[in-house]
């Protein structure tokens, strides 16, 4: 599938396909040096030839196993056993995204290096520094029974399917051959670490631009502290999902006794029966991810005497993340908790270090040795070149990820769950991370939330620094909380949870959650949104999923309205008259939200230096939280002639990108490829649409992206969907952007694509007769022997 709707010529070169002799020349290049060039011109393969190539017979199943397929090709597993389930599942998992499981498996374990050679060399070193499979081995050794047996099923599916396509030569996924990679066994340790490399820390990425800063300046230096301060002021938030109760104050007086404290980003919504139209508690949930394909998720049915549901399950994952079964309905948004700390161990002595040496093996060059440094306080991450610090500083890592930790069995334990306590009691003791906030609705119309973490209990307050110092006892790690403990709530008063990575509730003053929440825009939208559309329907919760208004937007557009014509720019100027009474909305369609954008990137670059100036400000005071915190007084603190010359400088820039791109679609596109659209060379060839989108970087429907003036792609958003009304088991509804299979040629690699697009979904229900309906084609699976 290549779609490109027309956009200006000249701003859309970057995105074209290599045409003609240019593009035979890209493709015989890589022929030559590339084996398994067939990736970069698949053949099409049907639904039903990429069914019938599914194993059917002597597996090693306990008991016959029905697996159907619907149309999408979604799989629904019926099983007599938990056991067969968790091993078709791996079956299903290789057949519909091997290429995507074996590409995971190799960033996790910092293997990249032997697909992209050389180049890759250095990321490889962060990533065995980072050490995502630190903690594998000792957490396979203590899992429960029942988590490893499930697990220890799922790795054989894989095996398995992976043994048959060996024994007949293939045909192995098409980017086997572009990347060379080549099949090996799984292991539970490997899906382990790939369930790591799931849970990052997403605090990493605001640490990245803020150790920079820090290294750049010295802890000490005012314009650090400063840079600081507003980092900590801006990603703190003020808006909570739900308020402290009982169980907080019971937290409170734990902790005090045990601790001695008294010294011191996704959208989801679960409204309850009572503010719905059908008297049935509804749950949307729509995860913010990368915008690639294949789609992170995998949807897919299932039926064995511990578990029904319907969902989305990561590939490579045997369980539901994202979901439905007949008893609870469940979605979660990255908690942005404080998961890990950095400390400088630039004070310990030597012989406190210990000292790994790895091998990166690297495609078309001579291998690479290389060390990694182990403090008692992690590794060494400083010790990369890809992270910052200063001459002879080491900053370590420590992260509950290399702990021991069982989220996979947490979320089996959420899937059998039939009520809010036994949802909660399966994240207690056993997930850490990463740290979700997990909302839920029953049945009987009831929703609630959980805080599904394992958090460090800290001292009250802000740190004073980004790095802590070893050996600092109010930063030392002594005692934990997980979701046991953590605050929950259960029918508001308001009727309805939203979630949208804002900060979930308040607990600062005992265990402080994070640092670098979300601004609160969205979350308020879904609150205001739902309150006022109230009673709420399934159809209301579809079009929130796709609201593109940004009530932030609205407030800087008109306060550098107002700016403009106090300082007295002169002339007459569209793009002014467009964003003076703009209310926000990114529809594709619309010009507003391209003066707007322009005005503010030029307005930011003015007051903070733009993207070439010395000291770095301007990389981080232009993030969406700062501008909206900061940018009103920043400005109105220039001179009067300075503030005059910006305005009057990113009106005319505005006016002049109008006659490039009439609508915001025009220059904010979906450009949908593989993961190798970003390869040298070879990359155009994976690039299968590119369209234009409403939304922006805080949306309900966000399609991210940075200070633009060009023609751009989106980063990462909404890439899948999910609404479900528990009035009704076979009301469930889902689509993500892309496909099920990542099979290159497959029909269903990106079919969901024109319903995501048009606000369509599919529907996977619950019910025998209705799961007989929907999923038509059959397929009998037969143990061996």
């Amino acid at each position: 599938m290549t779609d490109r709707s027309t956009a200006p010529a000249r701003r859309r070169r970057p995105f074209r396909r290599p045409a003609g002799r240019r593009a035979r020349t890209f493709a015989a290049l890589a022929a030559l040096i590339l084996p398994g060039c067939a990736a970069l011109d698949p053949k099409p393969v049907t639904v039903d030839q990429r069914i019938a190539a599914f194993p059917t017979t002597g597996l090693d199943l306990e008991r016959p196993v029905t697996l159907r397929w619907s149309d999408e090709q979604v799989p629904f597993i019926e099983a007599e056993t938990d056991r067969d389930l968790a091993y078709t599942l791996g079956l299903v998992h290789a057949h519909l995204r091997l290429a995507q499981i074996s590409l995971m498996k190799r960033v996790s374990q910092g293997r990249l290096s032997e697909m992209g050679g050389p180049v890759a060399n250095d990321i490889d070193h962060a990533l065995r520094i980072l050490g995502f499979g630190r903690g594998s081995a000792a957490t396979a050794q203590a899992l429960a029974p029942d988590t490893r047996i499930w697990v220890e099923a799922f790795v054989k599916g894989l095996n398995d399917y992976q043994d048959r396509l060996a024994r007949a030569g293939g045909p192995w996924p098409p980017e086997f051959g572009l990347l060379g990679i080549r099949a090996e066994p799984w292991t539970v340790e490997d899906i382990l670490t790939i369930g790591r490399l799931a849970g990052t820390d997403i605090n990493w990425l605001a640490w990245a631009g803020l150790l920079r800063e820090r290294a750049r300046n010295g802890p000490q230096d005012p314009r650090w502290r400063e840079t600081w301060a507003r980092a900590t002021d801006a990603g703190h938030g003020s808006v909570v999902s739900f308020p402290t109760n009982e169980t907080h104050a019971r937290l409170e007086r734990l902790l005090t006794e045990l601790a001695g404290l008294s010294r011191t980003g996704s959208n989801s919504v679960a409204v309850s029966g009572q503010m719905t139209e059908s008297g049935s508690a509804i749950i949307a949930n729509d995860p913010h991810l990368g915008m690639s394909l294949p789609n992170f998720w995998l949807l897919a049915g299932m039926r064995s005497p511990s578990y029904q549901a319907v969902g989305m399950m990561p590939p490579g994952l045997p369980f539901v993340a994202v979901g439905r079964s007949p008893w609870l309905a469940w979605g979660g948004t990255n908690m942005r908790a404080l998961s890990s700390e950095l400390y400088d161990v630039s004070a310990l002595p030597a012989d406190a270090f210990r000292t790994e040496t790895h091998t990166i093996r690297t495609r078309f060059w001579f291998d690479k040795t290389v060390t990694v440094r182990v403090s008692p306080y992690g590794p060494v991450v400083s010790d990369s070149e890809m992270i910052p610090s200063r001459p002879g500083e080491a900053i370590a890592l420590r992260w509950l990820g290399h702990d021991v930790s069982d989220e996979i069995g947490a979320l089996l334990g959420a899937m059998r769950a039939r009520t809010g306590e036994e949802f909660r009691a399966a994240f207690a003791g056993r997930y850490a991370v990463s740290a979700q906030n997990m909302l839920w609705v029953d049945t009987d119309g009831h929703v609630g939330q959980v805080l599904a973490a394992r958090l460090p209990v800290r001292p009250d307050g802000i740190p004073q620094d980004l790095v802590a110092r070893a050996g600092d006892p109010d930063r030392d790690w002594a005692r934990f909380v997980d979701a046991g403990e953590l605050p929950a709530a259960r029918d508001p008063a308001a009727g309805f949870l939203a979630s949208a990575n804002n900060r979930p509730t308040d607990t600062d003053r005992l265990v402080p959650i994070g640092l670098f929440f979300s601004a609160d825009e969205r979350v308020r939208r879904l609150q205001s949104v739902v309150r006022d559309t109230a009673p709420v329907s399934v159809d209301d919760l579809k079009r929130l999923q796709q609201d593109v208004t940004s009530d932030f937007a609205e407030a800087l557009a008109a306060m550098l309205a107002a700016a403009a014509r106090d300082a007295g720019v002169a002339g007459n100027h569209r793009s002014l008259e467009l964003i003076t009474g703009w209310d926000g909305a990114y529809a594709a369609d619309a010009a507003a939200p391209v003066a707007f954008e322009v005005l503010l990137s030029r307005v930011a670059a003015g007051v903070y230096g733009g993207a070439e100036a010395t000291d770095g400000r301007f990389a981080f005071a232009s993030s969406w939280t700062q501008l909206n915190r900061y940018l009103a007084t920043d400005l109105v603190a220039l001179p009067e002639a300075e503030r005059r010359r910006i305005l009057e400088d990113g009106l005319t820039a505005a006016d002049a990108a109008l006659d490039d791109y009439p609508a915001w679609g025009d220059m904010h596109r979906l450009r949908l490829s593989h993961l190798l659209g970003q390869a040298p060379v070879i990359g155009s060839f994976f690039t299968y649409g590119d369209w234009p989108v409403g939304g922006s970087r805080e949306t309900p429907m966000k399609t991210a992206h940075d200070l633009v003036e060009e023609l751009h792609a989106a980063r990462y958003g909404a890439q899948s969907r999910h609404v479900s009304d528990m009035g009704d088991p076979d009301a469930n509804w889902f689509v993500l952007l892309g496909g099920q299979d990542g099979w290159l040629g497959s029909s269903t690699f990106a079919d969901q694509v024109p319903l995501w697009r048009g606000g369509d979904y599919l529907k996977l229900p619950l019910t025998p007769p209705a799961v007989a309906e929907r999923f038509p084609r059959r397929l009998d699976l037969t143990p061996e022997g």
